[in-house]
Order: structure tokens, then sequence, then C-alpha cells
């Protein structure tokens, strides 16, 4: 919301779609894994379940009325699907990668390095303010408290205070104006329209 750096809408969009799609990138990946390497495979074990087949492995019977090809691709399907999962126990429990992952994940998240969450910012800001009230007479600390409400303030012109406080407006009543902010950013907040709210 910043003049410097507008939103852009477009990415913003983009992002919106990217994040619905991997909601079900897990389990729709894994399915399409799984199908597509067992059909790949089929070609070359098929002969195994036809009728002329005569060498010694041959599956070419059925079983209880259903045709031993079924069994086949499902026990290629099968076999891929214990490889990813032995490949995600590797990955797990052997190599430990999702430590490094999360590290980079925390890393890149604005909410964990510089940006604040409304309810993050809220608690912020009291602490701060209980602070300053009790370090009356020590300078460094006042600084400090200040120096942390003015972050929270910063903070209150962000989307997620905006629409926190449009929430809160909704279901609480009116929104009290924070002790960190001012009027004029509480209605800049109320009037924040979103592009989303489909």
């Amino acid at each position: 919301m910043s003049e410097s750096n507008p939103p852009s809408v477009f990415r913003k969009w983009a992002m919106r779609q990217y994040w619905r799609m991997q909601q079900s990138q897990a389990v729709v990946g894994l399915l399409l894994w799984g199908t597509t390497i067992t059909l790949l495979v089929w070609p070359y074990v098929r002969w195994r379940f036809e009728a002329s087949c005569n060498e010694s492995l041959c599956f070419n019977d059925s079983f209880v009325g259903i045709p031993a090809t079924y069994f086949g691709l499902l026990a290629i399907f099968l076999t891929v699907m214990f490889g990813v999962l032995t490949i995600g126990y590797l990955y797990d429990q052997v190599f430990s990668l999702w430590t490094e992952w999360t590290q980079v994940a925390a890393e890149r998240n604005p909410y964990v390095t510089y940006a604040m969450t409304p309810n993050w910012m809220l608690i912020t800001a009291l602490q701060a303010e209980m602070l300053r009230r009790q370090s009356e007479g020590d300078e460094d600390m006042q600084a400090q408290a200040e120096w942390f409400l003015k972050w929270c303030k910063e903070n209150a012109e962000g989307e997620m205070f905006a629409r926190a406080v449009q929430r809160w407006d909704k279901d609480l009543g009116p929104t009290p104006t924070f002790w960190f902010t001012d009027d004029d950013a509480m209605q800049r907040a109320r009037d924040l329209k979103f592009d989303d709210e489909d």
C-alpha cells in the first residue's frame, strides 16, 4: 500500500490462482505420477498378461473373474507409490532436508522477518506501551518502546491490517483507534477495497 511500491493487482491475482492450485497439488501430483509411470512401464510387461505368454512367469489367468491385467496395473501403481513413500522417508528421517526447507521458508516470509500480522502487531504494541510506562526515567528503554510503536504504526498501513479492521468492524462493531496509530490510518484501512472478495 505504500506509494513507492504499489501492489500489483495482476501479480496478486496470479499468486492467488497459483495458491489455489497448490492446495491439491500433493494429491493430484501423486496420482498423476503413479498413473503416468504405470502406463509407461505397462508396455514392457504387458506380454506376461496375454494369453500367448508361454514363459515361466505368466499371469494370463483371471482371479475371481477379474482379468490379471488389472492386478498387474495395480501392482505397478502400488510399486510407484511405495517408491514415493520410500523417498519421502529418506527425505524426512535420513537426510532431514525439511529442516533446511523450513529455515529458508522462514527467511523468505516477511511476517517472520520484518512485517507483522494484525494480532502480532497488537500484542507487540501493547507490550511496548507497558514497557514505556514502566520504564520512566530510562531513556534507552523509552527509545526502544517508541521504536516498537513506530514499527506497529508503519504496519497499520498494510493490507493485512485493513482486512483485520474491516472484519473486526463487521464482527465486533466499530474498531477503536489504537494508541499506536491515528484516525486517518483507521479510515484508510476501512476504505481499502479488496479485489479478491469473490
